[in-house]
């Protein structure tokens, strides 16, 4: 999957306001306002070796040469892999500044406890309580076994196995997620995982982090690496001396945890190649400006977060606008979030609620929020979206915290074609075929019709034995 971008907008202000608003407006009804959205839509593809200054001059600290992103991780992987735990941890002491040691890799039993034993009862509370309600809903989308029975007395079976050993990615760099752990570790935990390895950077925000590690020993993970980035997916994919490799890695992270995941592919199975967070929220005359103006900023915060407000009405337009400048100006995160909005923020007037849909599905986000008066009708009209928040009621946050499904979901368009993280995909399915005799002779005439039509003897023959003694 591909990483969302929105290169910086043309910031225009709204009918009648002297001042320049932070979100880009777009007005469907004239012809610039059509010229100027799809120059927007262009825009949503991966951002893929953009990085910025900063960024290119911490490459060349850290590698002594200007490399793109891809070329990074294609060296911090090859190294993991060929050298194992002498480069998972030098790559750890060069990019995070941390020193961990063969003994200090993995966080102790007796960290886990003791920060579980000191996390304030009302946070443990919560956790608890979040656990019960992923739980409850996949378990209710959980696949079962189901067999098909044959009329000569055999079956046909799909049987559902939960992989042997699960890796999670948990983001470490700006902010502590307990969130991930309950939104990754839980649905594979409804699958029936009996090992799952957590890997977080050594930071203040990853596995250093006391409610981190709390909420690892409150759902029963045992295993805590002291690692992220790309460093900590090549030793999920390819294992080391006294560390077995996973069967699927899953979880956020930056641009150089995705493209690790795109790296690995194929050695092991991933969740996805996610981007940044992003939201469309598609609005009528009736659309709650408040609510509407929060979840953008909501999304914005993560910057990158990108949040397109799609709406037929120019008035709901102006107030959301108008909610989101003042909102902004007491934000804790002001000015993270307003950089994200500039960057990768529009309202976008349409000329009718069914624009608004159409748009809404071919943008395919992964969040899709719904305020208008009929939110269901308007939601038979959209196929596209990873994840969909109807009414006023039903912000994003839910999702990305409490209701039940999980948070890790597609982005950049991927919604086409790709679905939200759950249990489900923590299960490996295979056929199972059991013939009779009668069953296998029903099925004959047509075996040996294909197998002659391919050249493929070998296999007319091997029926045909069965049935010819």
């Amino acid at each position: 999957m591909t990483a969302p971008s929105l290169t910086p907008g043309l910031k225009t202000s709204p009918p009648g306001s002297s001042s320049q608003t932070v979100c880009e407006r777009i007005d469907l009804n004239s012809a610039s306002g059509r010229t100027r959205l799809e120059k927007l839509r262009a825009t949503l593809a991966s951002q893929g070796e953009l990085v910025s200054p900063a960024g290119r001059q911490r490459t060349i600290d850290v590698f002594g040469e200007p490399l793109t992103p891809r070329q990074v991780v294609e060296r911090i992987c090859g190294d993991v892999k060929s050298k194992g735990l002498e480069a998972l941890l030098d790559y750890t002491r060069r990019i995070d500044g941390a020193t961990v040691t063969p003994e200090s890799l993995f966080v102790e039993a007796s960290a886990l406890a003791s920060a579980h034993a000191s996390a304030e009862p009302g946070f443990l509370a919560a956790i608890r309580r979040i656990r019960a309600s992923v739980e409850r809903f996949q378990q209710a989308l959980l696949s079962r076994d189901v067999e098909v029975p044959m009329p000569g007395g055999g079956a046909l079976r799909q049987r559902y196995l939960p992989l042997d050993r699960v890796g999670v990615c948990v983001p470490g760099g700006a902010a502590a997620y307990p969130s991930t752990l309950l939104m990754t570790v839980v649905p594979a935990q409804v699958a029936g995982v009996k090992e799952i390895v957590v890997v977080a950077p050594p930071t203040k925000f990853g596995s250093e982090n006391s409610h981190v590690l709390a909420t690892c020993h409150e759902l029963g993970v045992t295993t805590v690496m002291r690692a992220g980035g790309a460093q900590a997916v090549a030793a999920l994919a390819y294992g080391m001396d006294g560390f077995t490799r996973v069967d699927k890695i899953v979880g956020p992270g930056n641009l150089f945890v995705a493209l690790a995941k795109e790296y690995v592919y194929g050695d092991v199975s991933i969740d996805s190649i996610a981007g940044p967070s992003e939201i469309v929220i598609v609005a009528d005359a009736t659309g709650h400006p408040e609510y509407i103006a929060a979840d953008m900023l909501a999304q914005a915060e993560h910057s990158p977060g990108s949040a397109i407000l799609l709406t037929s009405d120019a008035g709901v337009a102006d107030r959301v606008s108008e909610a989101i400048d003042r909102r902004l100006a007491v934000l804790e995160r002001s000015a993270l979030t307003r950089d994200s909005l500039e960057r990768f923020g529009a309202i976008v007037v349409t000329r009718s609620d069914d624009e608004s849909a159409r748009l809404a599905d071919e943008l395919a986000a992964e969040h899709l929020s719904i305020d208008t008066a009929d939110p269901e009708a308007m939601l038979a009209r959209i196929r596209h979206a990873g994840a969909v928040f109807l009414g006023p009621y039903s912000p994003v946050a839910a999702g990305d915290y409490a209701a039940g499904p999980s948070h890790v979901l597609p982005t950049g368009g991927t919604a086409r074609f790709a679905g939200g993280l759950s249990a489900n995909e923590f299960l490996r399915s295979g056929s199972v075929i059991r013939l009779a005799k009668a069953d296998l002779a029903a099925l004959s005439a047509d075996i040996k019709t294909l197998a002659d039509t391919e050249g493929l003897t070998a296999h007319r023959r091997s029926v045909e034995v069965r049935l010819d003694g």
